[in-house]
């Protein structure tokens, strides 16, 4: 039988903590997340390798590093209101609710939405909201947010979602075409309407796909 908290473990110390990740907050979120469930049970076995792998609706879950990264770019704390933008399988959504007190995720595929509310059911994660929308409008009626963090590529910085974000709140999004390298931008709303850029560096994702991204087969 898999020992999976094992191979948690050195991930962790490999991955994360061996990468230069230090926010204590993050690294015990993500040996505290059992990721082999937010992965389908045939590639179980591969759940703590350090790369992306498929899931449903021929999307993808993110290298460990990678959620580790952008949740610490965001700098979430807890206390924090968190909304993350491609909920996936929900893996991300979990590691943050071990820091954030409420995290409001969107999906825009229905049964990947509907897997990860199962599994947040499942694991307890009672602090955690998952909507079947488009995530490029946000989520409104929930902001302000602390953080917000969006798992696939723009052609741009939504204004929808940096006006969503609450003063000193940071959002972490990759920009970029679609099958391109794309550059991982931290914006931090300094001011009703002043915002501070910073490049955190390269990256791949899928697209945005809404009415404040890419069109379905990547147009603008």
């Amino acid at each position: 039988m898999t020992d999976f908290a094992a191979l948690r473990a050195r991930m962790v110390a490999s991955q994360i903590a061996g990468r230069g990740i230090r926010d204590t907050h993050v690294v015990a979120a993500m040996s505290a997340v059992p990721r082999e469930l937010f992965v389908p049970a045939n590639l179980r076995e591969l759940a703590y390798d350090d790369s992306p792998l498929p899931i449903e609706a021929e999307q993808t879950i993110s290298q460990p590093y990678m959620v580790a990264l952008m949740i610490e770019a965001a700098e979430i704390k807890p206390g924090d209101r968190a909304l993350e933008i491609g909920a996936g399988s929900g893996y991300a959504a979990a590691v943050m609710a071990q820091v954030a007190s409420r995290v409001f995720a969107i999906e825009r595929h229905e049964i990947l939405a509907q897997l990860a509310e199962q599994r947040m059911r499942q694991l307890g994660y009672a602090n955690v909201v998952l909507r079947h929308a488009d995530g490029s409008h946000g989520w409104p009626e929930e902001a302000p947010f602390d953080a917000i963090l969006v798992a696939a590529s723009g052609s741009h910085v939504p204004d929808a979602l940096k006006h969503q974000l609450a003063i000193g709140g940071r959002l972490v999004i990759p920009i970029g075409e679609p099958q391109a390298v794309q550059n991982l931008i931290k914006v931090t709303r300094t001011g009703e309407e002043s915002f501070a850029i910073n490049d955190l560096g390269a990256v791949r994702f899928v697209p945005l796909v809404g009415a404040h991204g890419w069109g379905e087969q990547g147009s603008r």
